[in-house]
């Protein structure tokens, strides 16, 4: 064999291995609206950035026939490349070999990039389209899904992970992309489940379509598996793109600064006369939100779950935060069981990658109820009181409106840690609302009488005034100078150094 026969064999075997399962089944995957595995990647990427790790990879199985049938790569693309000019890690499901089925091998080539990302301190992505366990290889097959679980748990709160289910996942397929940071998925085109509709009719005779049971719909929802859903595949990709640049790269790095034109020091006046005068008027939180980040560039995170309380990613003078907000829009602002596991889990996620909070509070207290109570809301509530407390992040809190009862404390109050309290005048820091505590304060009061009492309470404790007294609120602001306050408190903690007493973890209350 002389020299370029060598050559022609190299690019023989890479063109072989790009066709993944061949000519036909790409076609296949095309005709359903599907892109292959290396065409998600390399719009996933920025242009020219792909470097491919394994690309010659077969399987080593010889039962069931399966040594007749081998293809390069092995189901799965792996590799590396840059989103916005800064290294990441990521693995794609190839649909067209073997249905993107998980072999020994095609799991040790997402090992190895694991391992990579999390030696190199990059997060990982991981493109999920894959119809589970290759039942050829047995158990095999189920030993490469555990080593990813635990790469993904060795890896969390050290570099971000992210998944995005762009076809079925199904059985233990889902264990991996539940264990990573955010799950994204497509509307009508990715479906997640533990067990899917024929199992469920035969076990428990429901009858269920796969979109009901787990469409991006349902997860995006009614379960909160998923954080974000695309329109195609697409938007979902360049929404991933849009995370990672709010995110550090590692734990031991902050979060990446972008230049900003929007004026620190902007006051908006239209801020005055969003928290209305009548404390039981419902407003949009979503306005004030708007009108003090940059640019009104706000990434919501689950943004049709648990609508009660709003997560998500923004920029203050160009500095990447995390902001937690009650919305008096939907259910009066409550807490209740998916709000705190929901809020819970984005406050961890900020604290473990250095993404200072910023906290909206508008709060009348807890759901009551028996579903409440018999669901749990005693230790789910506690979840984010446990985040809050556990931060060690900068933390700035805005009471906007009402903090009553135990959810004052649990909305990053002064008592759990946070480093910065602002009040707008508005704000009513109390045990409960006025009526409430009349009632229980003057139990054979008549109707006048309690009325009258019920002014005076309103007069004395609704209002910021009594907690400033204390120092429990630092100041109160005019709403027009919210952002300018948020970014000179931000600068101020820039260099905040706190750590929690050495241990090997805390307990949470899961």
């Amino acid at each position: 064999m002389n020299l370029q026969d060598k050559y022609n064999q190299l690019e023989e075997f890479n063109t072989k291995a790009e066709l993944g399962g061949g000519e036909e089944r790409i076609e296949k995957q095309h005709a359903t609206g599907k892109k292959t595995a290396r065409e998600r990647v390399l719009q996933l990427l920025d242009p020219g950035t792909f470097n491919e790790i394994d690309k010659l990879v077969t399987h080593r199985n010889y039962d069931f026939g399966m040594q007749e049938k081998k293809f390069l790569g092995d189901g799965v693309v792996t590799g590396y490349g840059k989103i916005s000019g800064r290294l990441v890690y990521v693995f794609a499901q190839d649909f067209t070999v073997f249905g993107g089925s998980l072999s020994r091998a095609n799991a040790d080539k997402i090992v190895k990039i694991q391992n990579l990302a999390l030696k190199m301190g990059a997060p990982l992505i991981g493109l999920n389209d894959s119809g589970g366990a290759r039942i050829q290889e047995g158990v095999e097959s189920l030993a490469g899904y555990a080593d990813i679980f635990h790469n993904n748990v060795t890896s969390s709160g050290v570099i971000p992970q992210i998944s995005a289910i762009l076809g079925p996942c199904a059985g233990g397929a889902v264990y991996s992309p539940a264990l990573t940071d955010f799950i994204f998925m497509v509307d009508e085109k990715s479906h997640m489940f533990v067990t899917g509709p024929e199992v469920i009719k035969t076990v428990t005779h429901e009858d269920v379509s796969k979109e009901e049971l787990g469409g991006a719909n349902t997860h995006s929802t009614k379960s909160g598996v998923a954080h974000f859903t695309g329109a195609d595949e697409e938007q979902t990709l360049m929404m991933i793109r849009e995370l990672v640049t709010f995110l550090p790269s590692n734990n031991l790095e902050d979060p990446p600064v972008k230049s900003t034109i929007d004026p620190s020091d902007r006051e908006e006046e239209h801020l005055q006369e969003i928290v209305p005068a009548d404390p039981n008027r419902p407003y949009d939180m979503h306005e004030i939100i708007q009108n003090v980040i940059d640019n009104k560039h706000f990434l919501e995170v689950q943004p049709q779950y648990a609508q009660n309380i709003i997560v998500g990613f923004a920029r203050f003078g160009g500095q990447p935060v995390g902001i937690v907000a009650n919305q008096p829009n939907h259910l009066a602002g409550v807490l209740d069981i998916n709000s705190s596991a929901k809020a819970a889990r984005f406050v961890r996620f900020c604290d473990a990658f250095n993404i200072p909070l910023v906290t909206f509070v508008d709060v009348p207290g807890f759901l009551p109820g028996t579903s409440q109570e018999f669901g749990g809301i005693i230790k789910h509530g506690a979840k984010l009181l446990y985040a809050f407390s556990e931060a060690t992040v900068p933390k700035i809190t805005v009471i906007t409106r009402k903090a009553y009862g135990g959810a004052y404390d649990v909305m990053s109050s002064k008592h759990i840690g946070a480093d910065v309290n602002f009040a707008y005048p508005t704000a009513e820091i109390a045990v409960m609302g006025p009526e409430g505590a009349i009632n229980i304060l003057y139990r054979k009061y008549n109707a006048e009488e309690k009325s009258k009492a019920v002014d005076e309470y309103r007069e004395k404790f609704a209002n910021p005034y009594k907690a400033a007294a204390l120092g429990y609120i630092d100041e109160i602001i005019p709403p027009k100078e919210t952002r300018k306050k948020i970014i000179g408190a931000l600068e101020m903690t820039r260099n905040k150094r706190k750590s929690n007493p050495p241990k090997k973890h805390g307990n949470i209350p899961l």
